[in-house]
């Protein structure tokens, strides 16, 4: 049996209020809806993933340049949306599938955990959040006072067994703002889970540049050069009849990256986490040093949303390993290639490094929060 991601993006978008609609409109270093696709399309418990989208907004979904994917055209309505959805996998023997709004990007990989966890016992499960405002009904000219105790806000992904919303799904009339309700319109029981703080849905133009908040560190790194070792340079073996003298593999490029992600989430250096003190980090390769930090950052809830590297050195030129480096490194912290830039200086014949005999590195980095 298989599992189904649906996002639905057909909406017309009209209170986001620009030019270009809400699911393509850049959010956090990317389109706001490939958020949505690439976290999916990295849990591999999905074996389709199906988007829907607004028939005027294919010119935008052209651009994503997105793989694995199927796309079809949504309805007037989230219901008929919905439901064109459900019948075009009808035949893909479906037995788990997940609904949800494209403009909730900061759901985490650990909710959809819960979820499948929630499908084991139930049909209908649904992630909510408590308010912790109070709440207040209007009735014509009456204004009554509800417990917020029995209120709650719900969110997507939403899951489901297929085969049971699909049959409820037949009556397309219905004008539900979201799938659960179906279930609990013909009385059956849903599983209600923890949903997440920041898995707020995007309204306004105005939530995005709330949400686009980056924090920004900077690192540095230098090496002698001596003979008898290996140079690595951003994660790759550069031919050279040097490498560079330090006690892990002296990869100034991954040593400055960390120092970098480290200052923006103020979690110290690279001395104090990986200290040269310790046998267990001689000789080791930078790569497992740049994994451990990028778990670091991961579990304070931020993602890295650019690198800018100087390669400070009279040789090797860096222009001639600069995109293996780069494919290196977009591989390493799992980002886009566009998000990473390299240049090349030299200093002028100056110093140790002018006179061939040490390499440095300095980075900006930005990061942002996640989830």
């Amino acid at each position: 049996m298989n599992n189904c991601f649906i996002i639905l993006a057909a909406g017309e978008s009209k209170r986001f209020n620009s030019k270009i609609p809400k699911p393509y409109y850049f959010y956090k270093g990317k389109p706001l809806i490939k958020h949505s696709i690439d976290k999916v399309n990295n849990y591999k418990k999905f074996h389709k993933i199906l988007v829907v989208i607004n028939k005027k907004h294919k010119k935008f979904v052209k651009n994503l340049k997105i793989k694995k994917v199927k796309i079809i055209y949504g309805g007037q309505t989230r219901a008929e949306s919905s439901y064109k959805a459900l019948k075009s996998i009808k035949k893909d023997n479906i037995s788990k599938v997940f609904i949800h709004d494209a403009a909730r990007p900061n759901f985490s990989l650990n909710l959809l955990k819960n979820l499948f966890k929630g499908l084991k016992s139930y049909g209908c499960v649904v992630p909510t959040i408590k308010t912790n405002d109070s709440v207040k009904l209007k009735n014509k000219n009456r204004t009554i006072n509800l417990k917020r105790e029995n209120i709650y806000l719900t969110q997507t992904p939403q899951a489901f067994n297929y085969k049971e919303l699909f049959k409820l799904q037949k009556d397309i009339s219905s004008k539900i703002t979201d799938d659960a309700n179906l279930f609990i319109s013909a009385g059956k029981k849903i599983k209600i889970i923890n949903g997440e703080i920041n898995n707020n849905k995007i309204t306004s133009i105005k939530d995005v540049r709330t949400n686009n908040l980056n924090k920004f560190g900077i690192g540095f790194d230098v090496h002698k050069l001596e003979t008898k070792r290996k140079l690595y340079l951003g994660g790759i073996k550069i031919p050279y009849h040097l490498g560079l003298k330090g006690h892990s593999d002296g990869d100034v490029i991954i040593h400055a990256i960390i120092d970098a992600l480290l200052g923006a989430c103020r979690l110290k250096d690279i001395g104090t986490i990986f200290s040269s003190k310790n046998k267990k980090y001689k000789n080791i390769r930078s790569p497992k040093m740049l994994s451990k930090v990028l778990r670091l950052i991961n579990q304070k809830g931020y993602s890295i949303n650019n690198i800018d590297i100087n390669v400070i050195a009279e040789k090797p030129k860096i222009s001639k390993y600069r995109n293996k480096i780069i494919n290196s490194i977009s591989t390493l912290c799992n980002i886009d290639k566009n998000k990473i830039n390299i240049k090349g200086k030299t200093t002028e014949k100056l110093g140790l490094i002018g006179k061939e005999k040490a390499i440095a590195a300095e980075v900006i980095t930005s990061i942002y929060k996640h989830d």
